[in-house]
């Protein structure tokens, strides 16, 4: 099939974006992006555009004066309360068993009055301040689902993730989407948003990863969503951070993160760029849509412009962070356009549908 990609920004890769800045360093424009999944096929799929480099991602945040990784683990517990450390290492070990995870909740509601205590440390040191920040939300309103999710790793850990696949695009993110749309049958339009060509394509199937609500003019209200602002500060040292990323908990500092891209990249350079990350709220128009704010009443709205979706436009395949409504990692986002062309083929006639997608 050929295919007509147009984008409103004036590049490709999306939020993945990233570039050469005038230094020479190769930064992430919309904040660090790690790649790391558990789905073989995504890996098969994006090798094929793509060398990579090896690359385990770690993560500290800034807790009282001290630096300790996160997600927090019993190196934390170490640096953040020494003298503490030693007993409750055991008390969590016999209580949940050695090298597990369990969920910062599961402590905060436990019966054992040590353990609920370390909870709500780890809940309010580390995870409070900087989800205020993140999705502007109260205590009050911050779910406990959210909360069940947070992990607390008994074992000395430190990688951020522990999918079996975690690296980074050896040439940059934008290379290999380059390297993906370089095909004779794919046409990019950079500058030109879905409304500027919609009127001559109407007819045609078409992937959506715009904002869904946008797509049909607000009519059901707009959905919630969070941005973030990046300032970029170069350095002249070699090494900045101790790690990729730092992370700022107290909800008085107004950023959330600090990333030095050297980091991730491997870059043999002599100075180095950091990102400051600052969320804010989604001003159409001014800011980018970066986070959907799920809650029951934007979920509810959204499912109601799906089925607006089905009824009025069933050509169309909503896809992605904006089109799904929906706080994806890479690989789901990955996966999610692997069953998006596979759902494509549906508009073809049979005798000229290619084999099948996998």
């Amino acid at each position: 099939m050929r295919v007509l990609l147009a984008e409103r920004r004036n590049h490709v890769g999306g939020n993945c974006h990233d570039m050469i800045n005038e230094h020479g360093i190769l930064v992430h424009s919309y904040g660090p992006h790690i790649f790391h999944t558990r789905r073989q096929k995504v890996v098969d799929f994006l090798s094929r555009f793509t060398a990579w480099r090896s690359y385990e991602h770690r993560v500290m945040a800034l807790i009282e004066g001290r630096l300790a990784p996160v997600p927090f683990n019993l190196t934390s517990l170490e640096i953040c309360l020494p003298d503490k450390a030693l007993k409750l290492a055991k008390l969590l070990t016999d209580t949940f068993g050695k090298d597990t995870s369990i969920p910062i909740l599961s402590l905060r509601q436990h019966d054992n009055i040590a353990l609920r205590e370390l909870g709500n440390f780890v809940y309010s040191r580390i995870f409070l301040g900087y989800t205020q920040k993140q999705w502007g939300l109260s205590p009050e309103e911050i779910s406990p689902a959210v909360t069940a999710r947070v992990p607390f790793r008994i074992s000395h850990d430190d990688r951020y993730f522990t999918d079996f696949f975690q690296a980074m695009p050896k040439a940059g993110y934008t290379s290999m989407f380059e390297s993906m749309l370089s095909h004779p049958e794919i046409t990019v339009m950079l500058d030109t948003a879905f409304t500027d060509i919609a009127g001559g394509h109407a007819s045609l199937p078409c992937i959506h990863t715009g904002a869904i609500d946008e797509y049909f003019d607000f009519s059901l209200d707009s959905l919630p969503y969070r941005s973030a602002r990046f300032e970029f500060q170069h350095l002249r040292q070699q090494r900045h951070l101790p790690v990729a990323v730092v992370n700022e908990p107290d909800s008085d500092i107004p950023h959330t993160r600090v990333c030095e891209y050297r980091l991730l990249t491997g870059q043999d350079a002599p100075e180095t760029t950091v990102g400051i990350e600052f969320p804010c709220a989604h001003l159409p128009g001014k800011t980018q849509q970066s986070y959907p704010v799920r809650t029951e009443a934007s979920v509810a709205r959204y499912k109601e412009y799906k089925k607006m979706a089905r009824t009025r436009t069933p050509q169309t395949i909503f896809c992605g962070r904006l089109g799904s409504f929906c706080y994806y990692n890479m690989d789901d986002a990955v996966l999610a356009g692997m069953g998006a062309a596979k759902a494509i083929l549906r508009f073809l006639p049979p005798r000229n549908r290619p084999p099948d997608l996998g």
